[in-house]
């Protein structure tokens, strides 16, 4: 199965095409729900979408006023696995132009619902733009976050009245150009944790199958408010492997992954709900992969499998908490090869920011277990990182808000946020989920300058020009700005915008 996924991955067929549409084929079973857009390099985006049946070749109308959508891509890729109770559509539409607006209806949507979507800023624009950052986001509502938890539940529910963080990020939409989410999406996995505190009610072992899907589709209608006119740019996370994270005691019994069905194992959902710009990039699937957006390079890593150079990863067998997932790349090395490479690519003239995001948090206050502090990681990646001067790594795993200084292999960088050598580290994984917050772990480690544990929230990072970005976490409740903070990089910032905004689609109709 794992290579006919990567096959339908690679292999999928773009054409343009007339706009005539089959309506006599539409059903309910094929009308579209679940909207979300990923980049696709600098000039392309990818529409994907679910339906409740396959679509022999999934295609998306579009063009540059909603009146007029009179382009047309289509794909060969509606896919599905075992357990999913739904098929999803990945349509890829090359030859767009960079930083325009443009409207795209998905095969079989309610002619009344256009959407919209941005591309990318081209490489070497120097127009100021903001985007949205967390990790750790679950689903909010009835059968995850919400005012109420089970017993031995979540430790801190949400208040009466308060916002959470989708709606939080809804309400402030229109300053993010994209929300970047580096693991940990929608918490499926927790459905036997619930029942077994007593927050799902008259659930046994054997209902759990339904249930993880239940969670995600849940989640995925939640998102759409965010999504259908966002790119949604997501990373593995330790609870996308499998049905129950590895193992959860219910009742007195332990139970672990062989309790999985087969398709929510080894990534199956994370691996056929999204796609990433990998091929564009050299990386793998949706695990590790680039991307450029104006005077910035955004790099995801993979912190769960193929760490390499004769590590194990805490997920990959023999690791910490029993994954048994992976690895994905085709040898050891080759995520550690493919970052050098990648880095040993940027042009800083064109992008000089480069930012980072991990799943699991290498400099973090929290206790070293079940891989909440990733040395392997550090290890692995963290030469790289310093050798080719990366900015910032946002880091997810833990549930709060810890902003730090600037480090390398421990030790503060003396210039602060003044024109640092080091990069900056900041963890923000504080959006919410059944679970509630974690609690930080206290004295906090000699290199924090603020965190806190007791507000859901989420990243805004604003990238002002090439010497000066500001990172602010809001607070989803109210909206309010709990921390916010400016790096200085001592860099000759040239006006103008790089890149070229010509070249329109290449399928004339």
């Amino acid at each position: 199965m794992e290579r006919g996924l990567k096959a339908s991955i690679l292999l999928a067929t773009i054409v343009c095409a007339s706009v005539s549409t089959a309506k006599s084929e539409c059903t309910d079973k094929t009308a579209p729900m679940q909207m979300r857009l990923a980049y696709a390099g600098d000039r392309g985006m990818t529409v994907s979408w679910n339906t409740y049946s396959k679509l022999d070749h999934p295609s998306v109308r579009y063009g540059l006023h909603p009146d007029s959508l009179d382009r047309k891509a289509v794909s060969d890729v509606s896919v599905t696995y075992p357990t999913s109770t739904t098929y999803n559509n990945h349509v890829k539409i090359n030859g767009l132009k960079p930083d325009t607006l443009y409207y795209y209806q998905p095969q079989c949507g309610n002619s009344s619902q256009i959407y919209s979507m941005k591309t990318a800023r081209p490489v070497g624009d120097s127009t100021p733009f903001t985007i949205a950052v967390a990790g750790d986001m679950g689903l909010i509502g009835p059968d995850g976050l919400t005012t109420t938890t089970g017993p031995n539940g979540g430790t801190a529910p949400l208040g009466p009245g308060d916002n959470n963080t989708i709606q939080s990020m809804e309400s402030l939409k229109s300053e993010w150009d994209f929300f970047w989410h580096p693991g940990d999406i929608a918490y499926a996995d927790y459905w036997l944790k619930e029942e077994a505190q007593g927050f799902l009610p008259n659930y046994t072992v054997a209902d759990g199958q339904a249930l993880y899907e239940k969670f995600l589709n849940e989640y995925f209608d939640e998102m759409t408010a965010l999504t259908a006119d966002r790119p949604y740019m997501v990373g593995p996370g330790n609870h996308d492997s499998n049905c129950d994270n590895g193992g959860t005691t219910s009742n007195g019994v332990a139970y672990n992954i062989s309790i999985c069905p087969v398709g929510q194992t080894n990534f199956t959902g994370f691996r056929n709900h999204y796609r990433m710009p990998s091929q564009e990039s050299s990386g793998v699937e949706n695990f590790w992969y680039s991307f450029n957006h104006g005077m910035v390079h955004f790099i995801q890593l993979n912190t769960e499998t193929d760490i390499g150079g004769g590590f194990v990863a805490p997920d990959e067998p023999g690791g910490s908490e029993g994954m048994n997932s992976g690895p994905f790349g085709s040898y050891p090395n080759e995520q550690l090869d493919w970052l050098k490479n990648d880095l040993e690519s940027v042009d800083r003239s064109k992008t000089p920011w480069v930012i980072a995001a991990v799943h699991r948090p290498w400099y973090v206050s929290a206790k070293n277990t079940s891989g909440s502090i990733c040395t392997i990681c550090k290890d692995v990646f963290e030469p790289l990182l310093v050798e080719y001067g990366v900015d910032l790594v946002m880091q997810a795993h833990t549930h709060y808000y810890e902003r730090n200084q600037p480090l390398n292999n421990y030790v503060i960088d003396p210039a602060g946020l003044n024109n640092p050598q080091s990069p900056w580290y900041i963890t923000s994984a504080a959006p919410g989920h059944y679970d509630g917050l974690d609690s930080l772990v206290r004295p906090l480690k000699p290199y924090v300058v603020y965190a806190q544990d007791t507000a859901y929230g989420w990243s805004k990072i604003t990238f002002h020009n090439c010497s000066h970005m500001t990172h602010e976490f809001v607070a989803s409740r109210n909206n309010t700005i709990l921390d916010t903070a400016t790096l200085f990089k001592d860099r000759k910032c040239e006006p103008g915008t790089g890149g070229d905004d010509g070249g329109d689609d290449t399928c004339e109709i």
